[in-house]
């Protein structure tokens, strides 16, 4: 058993406690935002708020800036998102559950690839290009990013990105020493997949009505 232990956790020896303390706590509180938005609850924004701005301090703290610019993102879109979400359009309705536009598909393309670009350029310029462990970065970046902007317009499709993103994240944050986190990208797949089969579960029941 403490072989098992030493070789999921061995590496948090040289971490400070407290470091150790806001992982925990970023994890927590990434956990409820994932739950809140499978919920299609408003309160995935603030608890995802709390759970990103620990991980930026603690990203850009490990030198970890693909990692550290989605978290950023994620903040700020998480502002626009708790706006679009409470938004009430003409008929006094909040923004509602749909599917992407081919416009918006167009834009989610765009997006994937800008975020490509402008990682690969972020690495370059701090010499961060050093192992495969950037390319993988640069790709889940792209991926994350997408799947926010999807679930800031209430778009079912970014459970999608979410699941993708979140499978190739729990060995790769294995890897890169964070077993916290790594357990943190493999509930979140689970509930990435759950929160696809609710959100389709209402978009269907919502046309049925309509």
């Amino acid at each position: 058993m403490s072989h098992i232990f030493d070789f999921l956790f061995s590496q948090y020896s040289t971490y400070s406690t407290l470091d150790i303390g806001l992982e925990i706590t970023a994890v927590v509180f990434g956990f409820l935002s994932v739950w809140f938005s499978k919920q299609n609850h408003i309160l995935v924004f603030p608890t995802g708020m709390i759970s990103t701005l620990i991980f930026v301090y603690l990203l850009l703290k490990w030198e970890l800036l693909g990692d550290m610019m989605i978290n950023a993102y994620y903040f700020i879109m998480s502002v626009y998102g708790w706006y679009v979400w409470t938004r009430k359009g003409e008929d006094n309705q909040v923004t509602p559950i749909s599917t992407t536009t081919k416009k918006e598909k167009t834009l989610s393309l765009i997006i994937f690839l800008a975020t490509l670009l402008f990682v690969f350029v972020v690495y370059k310029t701090f010499d961060k290009w050093t192992s495969w462990v950037a390319y993988v970065d640069t790709i889940t970046t792209a991926i994350f990013f997408v799947g926010m902007w999807l679930m800031a317009k209430r778009k079912i499709e970014n459970w999608i990105f979410w699941i993708v993103g979140d499978i190739i994240s729990v060995p790769l944050y294995f890897y890169k020493g964070f077993t916290f986190t790594s357990f943190q990208y493999l509930g979140f797949t689970v509930i990435a997949i759950l929160g696809f089969l609710a959100w389709k579960k209402h978009l269907n029941s919502n046309q049925q009505i309509a």
